[in-house]
């Protein structure tokens, strides 16, 4: 019992603020500052692709398509991230009240922070459709399949804005309150030093892990297509960030709605969520599409009955126009059997010619039924 007593003092009685945010690539003109806040983004992308990978695969994808989709689904994404805070939370950029006292170099500089998880979707979805196209693959196939891994992403991701210190909630006294140096710039003015705060980054990244388990085993259960695991997924997040959003006290665009002044966040997932929940129910009364396959159509892979790919050599065919008589039939048949020969049957003069040796035309010639050869070409129209 004291063994236990003892541990439990050395267990932090909140979460410190981090000592560490990044470190300097020295160069010949200076230094190149790489930022924890990009490691943690980037470090959700790789893993969210190596789920996602998996997934695609195991879908019967193309080998290489994923690279095709997410060349242009990534950059597209970081783009409308930006784009969306920037419009999110305009004073810093273009000042209170848009009076043009604010600094609009800031606007590409997110090593600083500030991605919006909504416009980095809608234009990542953009992104991919136009990979999607260029691949041949159905997008509503490739979200479904990136969906647990964008969220797994999003999980990794958030724990930017702790080395960042910034995006947090309210004053809390639970044993896992925030640290936030005083003087931090994100620090709010009117709390004491040694206020702890709420870890909203922390809440939105284990809400988001619960969720890709919950998306994977959903998946494994019903196998959803058409999109729908995606937009079970943008259920799943909005129903989160409505009361995670809601508990940050950083500067955000208040919106008033139906009597409601809140976050533009807040009132930005409450929308998604409804607008998701429609579509993924209408989705749901068309069923499984017919044929399964992530290939758009028109661009399958073309294979033959023996599961070999179309385009290679195919067998001789006769053509289709000749004619097939019922003497041309008996002409298959030993010379007791029928009462003629076939037009085409070589003489016997033919056949005894010695081997490298070329027919007499006149001897072949005057071997056809009803032909004469004296003062005539031989035909060479015969069907092929």
């Amino acid at each position: 019992m004291q063994t236990l007593l003892a541990a439990a003092t050395l267990v932090p009685a909140s979460i410190p603020s981090p000592d560490w945010s990044g470190f300097d690539i020295p160069l010949p003109w200076g230094a190149l500052r790489i930022h924890a806040y990009a490691l943690c983004i980037l470090a959700g992308i790789v893993v969210g692709l190596w789920l996602t990978s998996l997934r695609w695969a195991r879908r019967g994808a193309p080998e290489g398509s994923l690279w095709d989709i997410v060349i242009w689904a990534i950059p597209f994404g970081i783009i409308g991230g930006r784009l969306y805070h920037v419009v999110s939370s305009p004073d810093a950029y273009f000042g209170p009240g848009f009076d043009g006292t604010g600094d609009l170099s800031l606007i590409p500089q997110i090593q600083r922070g500030g991605l919006g998880i909504w416009g980095a979707v809608v234009l990542g979805v953009v992104g991919a459709w136009i990979g999607c196209r260029r691949s041949g693959v159905k997008l509503t196939a490739f979200l479904d399949a990136a969906a647990p891994g964008l969220l797994l992403a999003q999980a990794i991701g958030r724990w930017g804005n702790y080395f960042n210190q910034e995006l947090f909630g309210g004053p809390t006294t639970l044993p896992w309150g925030l640290q936030v140096d005083a003087d931090n710039a994100n620090f709010p003015s009117g709390y004491a030093a040694d206020t702890l705060f709420h870890p909203t980054f922390l809440y939105e990244s284990l809400w988001n892990l619960v969720g890709v388990v919950i998306l994977l085993a959903l998946d494994r259960r019903f196998r959803f297509r058409r999109s729908r695991l995606f937009w079970l997924y943008a259920m799943y997040y909005t129903l989160g960030r409505v009361w995670i959003e809601a508990m940050r006290i950083d500067d955000a665009e208040q919106i008033n709605l139906f009597g409601i002044t809140t976050r533009l966040n807040v009132w930005t997932s409450i929308f998604v969520f409804v607008a998701a929940l429609v579509v993924f129910i209408l989705l749901g009364l068309k069923g499984r599409p017919t044929p399964d396959s992530v290939f758009l159509p028109g661009k399958e892979p073309a294979a033959d009955d023996a599961g070999t790919t179309v385009g290679t050599a195919s067998p001789e065919v006769r053509n289709p126009d000749s004619a097939v008589s019922d003497s041309e039939s008996r002409g298959n048949l030993p010379d007791n059997h029928s009462g003629s020969r076939h037009a085409s049957d070589p003489t016997e003069d033919a056949k005894a010619a010695p081997a490298g040796t070329t027919p007499d035309p006149d001897a072949t010639a005057a071997g056809r039924s009803g032909s004469t050869a004296t003062g005539s070409v031989p035909d060479t129209g015969t069907s092929k």
